[in-house]
């Protein structure tokens, strides 16, 4: 059901190529979404509706939801989801609050001072997905950060469903309207990222669009990068787990498990220093996935080359090893596993302990799971109230704080063969500034 690969001994110098990774060619999509977007750009919400009756079979008359669907979605929402979703809000707004940057001033030399302002972006088009599973959890995780960082104006996305007359999912709808947001657009796919990029007569344009989504989403965030700002190219998800003897195998079997849920080409990876517990675990998965609704799904994306076991002589080499694949999300499942986790470099999101599944991080912990995938934890970060800041520098000097900085500008603006920069400063006084 799932590949072992055994790196017990010495590890090979480049660890990336020899771990599981689902194959996700973005740049060939790039050549298919561009049209697509272009046609959004030229044709506005024209395109847009024809776009999704080709790819949603859902004919539109407008792709904003209205205000009344959002609130029977509301209302007809189970007590206990809204109950759940509610406890998540408020458990995201407690962490992302406390990610609230304040303004920083600093004093150079008398007369002069540098503050850096932070400021949020103006308007954000945030992407929820649809297909296989209801991403509710998706619209807490998007808009909570954008909220709490102050920005004036969001709006959401989602694909419309056939069986619930063209709009997003209920769920989807009930989540935006618990949060007051009531601009949601029945619209998927890269022309959704084309429509927040480029506006239409709809929807007015963002200026960051932030959100998973499959890989034409990643490959239509990838062109538009720089007509908008992206928080990533969200690929299939990924969880990683390093265990050692003292894990338990009935929770790591589940927790691999969890993930393949979400789809075929999910990565499940264990990464262990005990070849017992590797035993283990593949003797458990075969009884919990036959136990689970989508076990067809599961199976495929266990026995996926971006799945396998990772066998590794101790967890110094165990740690190379997570630090390398740098795992959307990183369970520690070891003796000490608070130290350990301590010890990790890259990742989106580390979970510690046999107490903090993955699971929690979706939906409870108060964490952002919108998180890097593909390896790219190494260098950017999950959504966070940060994605949505901007830090602006704001420079004020007085004439005698510029006085005592001319000498070095100018000296500097010589060097550089840069003279006007110099004399910019020259213009200011009516002395010459010494060489």
């Amino acid at each position: 059901m799932i590949s072992r690969i055994d790196l017990r001994g010495s590890l090979p110098a480049d660890l990336r190529d020899v771990l599981p990774r689902a194959d996700l060619d973005v740049e060939a999509a790039l050549e298919k979404v561009r049209p697509i977007c272009e046609d959004v750009r030229h044709r506005g919400a024209a395109a847009v509706r024809e776009l999704t009756a080709r790819f949603d079979g859902v004919e539109l008359e407008s792709a904003r939801v209205p205000a009344e669907a959002l609130a029977r979605a509301l209302e007809e929402l189970d007590p206990a989801v809204r109950a759940a979703l509610e406890e998540s809000i408020r458990r995201a707004r407690l962490v992302h609050r406390d990610q609230r940057r304040t303004d920083t001033t600093t004093q150079v030399v008398p007369g002069g001072t540098v503050t850096e302002r932070w400021v949020p972006v103006d308007r954000v088009g945030l992407y929820v997905p649809g297909g296989r599973a209801v991403y509710p959890s998706s619209v807490v995780m998007n808009v909570v950060p954008a909220q709490e960082a102050g920005v004036p104006s969001l709006a959401v996305a989602s694909p419309p469903q056939k069986e619930f007359g063209g709009l997003p999912h209920p769920t989807i709808l009930a989540a935006c309207a618990l949060l007051g947001v009531d601009e949601v657009y029945a619209v998927g796919g890269a022309q959704a990222v084309a429509m927040f990029a480029y506006g239409t007569e709809e929807c007015g344009p963002a200026t960051m669009v932030t959100g998973p989504g499959n890989i034409w989403v990643a490959a239509a965030k990838r062109l538009l990068k720089g007509r908008i700002g992206i928080d990533s190219e969200a690929g299939p998800t990924e969880i990683a787990i390093l265990a050692d003897e003292t894990a338990d195998p009935v929770h790591v079997a589940a927790d691999l498990i969890s993930q393949a849920e979400h789809d075929v080409i999910a990565a499940s990876v264990l990464v262990t220093t005990s070849v017992e517990l590797a035993d283990a675990v593949e003797k458990e998965l075969p009884g919990q996935v036959t136990a689970t609704r989508h076990s067809e799904r599961i199976t495929e994306a266990l026995a996926g080359r971006q799945s396998g076991i990772v066998l590794v002589s101790n967890l110094d080499d165990g740690l190379k090893v997570v630090d390398a694949y740098a795992a959307e999300h990183l369970e520690i499942q070891t003796a000490d596993a608070r130290a350990v986790a301590a010890r990790v470099r890259n990742a989106g999101a580390i979970f510690v302990g046999p107490y903090a599944p993955v699971s929690l991080g979706d939906y409870m912990a108060g964490s952002n799971h919108v998180l890097p995938t593909g390896g790219c934890a190494c260098h950017s970060s999950g959504l966070s109230v940060q994605t949505f800041l901007r830090g602006i520098h704001v420079v004020d000097y007085s004439r005698e704080a510029l006085a005592g900085a001319a000498p070095y500008v100018c000296a500097l603006a010589d060097a550089e063969d840069l003279p006007a920069h110099g004399a910019a400063v020259r213009a200011r006084f009516d002395w010459e500034v010494p060489a």
